[in-house]
């Protein structure tokens, strides 16, 4: 076994390279070696705490129970073999779902956990009351870590359930049209919080359960009604809510690292939340109860006041010739790159301009796709070079010297209505600039709107064409006529 300071030091290491970690995945060319460096530090803290002495245990016993190690060997092989599986098999078309249900999972954890450790004290405590060697004072600090692990871990696991159902197209929009739903939100809302201050005072094990009830159903209200436009936000969110439970769960085990790792999680989700609310000019409390994108209808002009006769359709052979006297373009990636796969005909594309001489750049819009994040992981899985990934702060400036835009499944981020119509539900979003490039090619299946619900007038301007083509189709098709031409 551990002493204590060898577990002090081996959590200390541990928290260090978590920190560094979490630096790490600040940057795609680093991001790598930080996934790493955390998952060493998940192992050291998971041997540290199983080698170490039970603080609880008569005679500092260790935490578990030599004829009980093979429990520990199972759940690690079980959770190792799910964990590559998910890794190997999930596409990256699916990966913002993923997220989302490993978030779950994390809230999950943190609910089971608290629950066990209550479970386990909760008549030690008792009888401590009852016979005045505790007080209310002494339990507060644990009944209050172990409440807020159990609503946040509860909301956490329901709402990234719900989140995962509406990314994979399960929730329909319309289930969220619930009579009453804010009353009944609000209720639960009331009941989670008068439950968990009674179990705060009373260290029963059935108000917690209670308490896990209605959180659930909380979760589930919570999420139900965010439109998939708010998607990357909401991941984010629970990201953080993830991270808050853990670390709730770190006061009630003691467990430093579990503290300090959830802090860490907790604080970048929230920070992470902010950045992505700010990229949509929107407050959180907007996005939670705004409904953007849940297929409410929206006042203002329809699509054929805005398209009639002013679309100009295109074809591959015509974009291949506006290359001919380019010296600058910019791809604009959009959630229609992922569903089509085609981030490798994109940088497939990008490499033939290049060798003509072309400057190629990827202009990334902070909420595009369905996680924060999105075009980012997809391009560098395309081994597009980093440097060539340009946020919607440096890229905007350029797009007046931009010769060609090319717009792949992108819609509300680059609609200009967000400029010019205070009124729109888009008012205000920074956008990326691309209509302000000579050339506009917008490859889309159809004219059909983004989850803002509302018309796009880029689409009939002067200096746009319309490629309608499932995206990998359209990019191979351009690939093949710029290589006959």
């Amino acid at each position: 076994m551990l002493s204590e300071n060898w577990q002090n030091v081996v959590f200390l290491v541990a928290s260090v390279l978590f920190l560094y970690g979490l630096k790490g995945l600040t940057h795609p060319r680093k991001a790598v070696r930080g996934n790493l460096m955390s998952s060493v530090a998940m192992l050291l803290a998971i041997l540290a705490v199983l080698l170490g002495k039970n603080p609880v245990a008569e005679g500092g016993g260790p935490v578990i129970d030599s004829s009980h190690w093979w429990v520990v060997l199972v759940a690690l092989l079980v959770g190792s073999v799910v964990g590559s599986v998910l890794a190997l098999k999930i596409q990256m078309t699916a990966m913002p779902q993923m997220v989302g249900l490993l978030n779950g999972f994390g809230g999950l954890a943190s609910m089971l956990v608290a629950a066990a450790e209550m479970f386990d004290k909760a008549d030690g405590i008792q009888r401590g009351i009852d016979v005045g060697y505790l007080s209310h004072a002494d339990i507060l600090p644990f009944t209050t870590a172990t409440m807020l692990a159990g609503l946040i871990g509860a909301v956490t696991f329901t709402g990234s359930l719900v989140a995962f159902g509406k990314l994979q197209g399960i929730v329909k929009d319309s289930w969220s049209r619930i009579p009453a739903r804010q009353f009944i939100t609000i209720g639960l809302l009331a009941a989670s919080v008068v439950f968990a201050v009674l179990g705060m005072f009373i260290p029963w094990n059935t108000f917690y359960w209670i308490l896990c009830v209605f959180s659930l159903a909380l979760g589930v209200m919570l999420v139900l009604p965010i439109g998939g436009a708010d998607m990357p936000v909401v991941i984010a969110l629970l990201n953080s809510y993830s991270g808050l439970a853990a670390c709730a769960t770190g006061f009630v085990i003691e467990n430093t690292v579990l503290i300090i790792a959830g802090s860490l999680v907790g604080a970048s989700g929230i920070i992470l939340t902010q950045i992505m609310c700010k990229a949509m000019n929107r407050s959180l409390t907007n996005v939670l109860f705004g409904g953007l994108g849940t297929g409410t209808p929206v006042a203002g002009p329809s699509a054929d006041e805005v398209y009639g006769g002013k679309i100009k359709a295109t074809s591959a052979e015509e974009i291949a010739m506006l290359f001919d006297g380019a010296q600058r373009v910019v791809f604009v990636p959009g959630y229609g790159m992922a569903v089509a796969q085609c981030q490798h005909a994109v940088r497939d594309l990008g490499k033939m301009l290049e060798e003509k001489g072309i400057e190629v750049e990827y202009a990334i819009h902070p909420v595009a796709g369905r996680m924060p994040g999105h075009m980012n992981v997809l391009l560098a899985e395309a081994d597009v070079p980093y440097d060539k990934l340009k946020e919607m702060d440096e890229i905007n400036p350029t797009f007046p010297q931009t010769d060609v835009a090319i717009v792949i499944g992108a819609n509300d981020v680059v609609n200009p209505v967000a400029r010019t119509d205070p009124k729109s539900p888009i008012a205000g979003m920074p956008i990326l600039d691309v209509d302000k490039a000579r050339t506009v090619v917008m490859i889309k299946r159809s004219l059909s709107p983004g989850f803002a619900g509302i018309p796009n007038p880029l689409f009939a301007a002067d200096n746009c064409l319309m490629y309608f083509a499932d995206g990998k189709k359209a990019i191979l098709d351009i690939v093949a006529a710029v290589k006959q031409g």
